[in-house]
């Protein structure tokens, strides 16, 4: 397995954070830069604790092993760090906890641990959400898995399971007039007309939290756009990736996705648009 250490780094606006860094297994610090795969935590209201970090959706210690360096941020919006530090996504989120991300990448890729022109994103469900929001957001990321994750907040207000609710990360629901609405400025389906990153959405058919339709219309506007990207939706499941054969396939996809675009290769992705699946 992969070294586990604990990270601390400043915001751009000067705040604390945390989060954690896995080494590629039987690797240290000095043999980088590494490939690097962010994974985005759930939630938001979540946090990575320094524990082994085993998960199946996706799994740290899998990606390790396979010669990857994984980050794993702690950004604002999550837990730990107090009642101010997970309010500011209130009405505003991917935003400050999106820079809060990319000041962790940052720092990885002066201290010699990541390589620029290696750089992947995933994550489930917030975490899904917040991988659309980044390929929408720049195009430094060569591969991006987007698990159970948001594309219109609007639509999630109107289909998941906790409506209105919603709004309280997004600002604004879609019957308060005609717009345009807060939360169309936040969702990831508005910027898809700039992702040039290659994606792999995954997504359970029976999610009632996310509903798979999110999934869907992600897809269709990748499609669109011609971006390189598969979309794969697990039967009989839900928010979360229960079956065990499900499980495997994750895992295994997953990693055959990063390696397809990260190991080894220096082209960027803006050049694979070719093609969608």
């Amino acid at each position: 397995m992969g070294e586990q250490e604990r990270l601390s780094y400043k915001a751009s606006d000067g705040l604390d954070l945390d989060g954690l860094l896995i080494l590629p297994a039987g690797r240290s610090r000095r043999d980088g830069p590494f490939p690097l795969i962010t994974l985005v935590h759930g939630g938001p209201y979540d946090r990575y604790a320094d524990r082994f970090v085993l998960d199946v959706l996706p799994s740290g210690q899998w990606l390790a092993t396979a010669g990857y360096a994984v980050f794993l941020p702690n950004p604002r919006g999550g837990e730990g760090h107090g009642h101010a530090f997970a309010a500011t996504v209130a009405g505003a989120v991917g935003m400050d906890e999106w820079t809060d991300i990319v000041s962790g990448i940052d720092l990885l890729i002066a201290d010699g641990i990541a390589d620029p022109d290696r750089l992947g994103i995933g994550g489930w469900s917030h975490g899904g959400f917040m991988t659309a929001w980044a390929v929408g957001r720049t195009s430094r990321f060569r591969a991006a898995v987007m698990g159970a994750g948001i594309s219109d907040w609007g639509m999630l207000v109107a289909t998941g399971d906790w409506g209105t609710l919603e709004a309280g990360l997004s600002g604004s629901c879609g019957w308060e007039g005609t717009g345009p609405h807060g939360h169309d400025r936040l969702s990831p389906i508005s910027h898809a007309s700039r992702i040039r990153t290659p994606v792999l959405i995954l997504h359970g058919e029976d999610d009632t939290n996310v509903p798979v339709g999110q999934a869907t219309y992600f897809h269709r506007a990748l499609r669109r756009f011609g971006v390189e990207h598969e979309f794969v939706v697990y039967p009989r499941e839900g928010h979360s990736i229960q079956e065990r054969s499900h499980q495997i396939d994750v895992l295994r996809r997953t990693r055959a996705w990063f390696d397809r675009w990260l190991a080894g290769s220096t082209s960027h992705p803006a050049n694979a648009r070719s093609g969608s699946t």
